[in-house]
């Protein structure tokens, strides 16, 4: 999910199509707080390991 964020935010900014930009930013902050929730130990959507 930060990668695909990243990715649509680089798309967004190069083509200039600020749906994208917000997206891409949006994406990239959920994955960010999943990666520090999973990090820290607390069951995210129910699962206490994803793999």
């Amino acid at each position: 999910m930060i990668i695909l964020g990243v990715i649509l935010l680089i798309i967004g900014y190069v083509a200039g199509i600020s749906l994208l930009y917000y997206v891409g930013a949006i994406l990239l902050i959920v994955g960010v707080v999943l990666l520090v929730l999973g990090r820290t130990g607390r069951a995210v959507g129910g699962r206490a390991h994803w793999f």
